[in-house]
């Protein structure tokens, strides 16, 4: 069998890899579903949990994303179509992971992963106005929605120079960006009743 028709069954699975629960039970913290919000992601690790295990579950569920990125690239030669397919799913894994009943995290992390390799410029200015947002404000959440809402805009500008994006990857930017934005549907309505979680910087 060619190795690139294993490309959605592989970026699902890699996508669905629950780190935030395995990093916290590996340094001999709770069930992270059982604190905090009860997301798995590294905002509420690094709430609930501390700095360190936040910022490792950030970089394995980013680095998740990227490798089922790489899978494709490599098994189909580089075509974009596939890499596109890969980000989707490895997004939609760690949304939806089977292991956990398909009930995971929010994406932002793993979105990170496989869109880092696609086009990095976008990714960096998404995570500068992400920072910004989250300084200004304190809430991660709300950087996350800004971040997430300007991405496929970003993309569009800073893919190459004077040539815009295919649109099967728009289509596909669009999509995690819907994705995330449905993930954050309770986030917006803490929000808007000013009863959403801040992110501290310090433990």
């Amino acid at each position: 069998m060619n190795p690139v028709w294993l490309t959605p069954a592989v970026a699902y699975l890699l996508g669905s890899v629950p780190f935030g629960l395995l990093v916290v039970k590996a340094r001999g913290g709770p069930d992270v579903r059982s604190v905090g919000s009860g997301n798995i992601g590294a905002a509420n690790v690094w709430r609930s949990v501390g700095a360190i295990s936040g910022a490792l579950t950030l970089a394995f569920d980013a680095g998740k994303g990227y490798l089922a990125v790489w899978w494709a690239s490599r098994s189909s030669g580089g075509n974009l179509r596939w890499i596109t397919l890969a980000a989707v799913l490895a997004v939609i894994g760690h949304m939806f992971p089977v292991w956990l009943g398909f009930h995971g995290g929010k994406g932002v992390a793993t979105a990170l992963g496989v869109l880092l390799p696609i086009c990095p410029l976008a990714v960096a200015a998404a995570g500068a106005l992400w920072l910004a947002v989250v300084i200004v404000s304190g809430y991660s959440s709300l950087g996350s929605i800004v971040a997430t809402v300007a991405f496929p805009i970003l993309l569009y500008w800073l893919y190459a120079p004077h040539h815009a994006p295919p649109t099967y990857l728009i289509l596909g930017t669009v999509s995690i960006s819907v994705l995330i934005l449905a993930k954050h549907r309770a986030n917006l309505r803490r929000l808007v009743a000013g009863t959403e979680n801040r992110l501290r910087f310090r433990r």
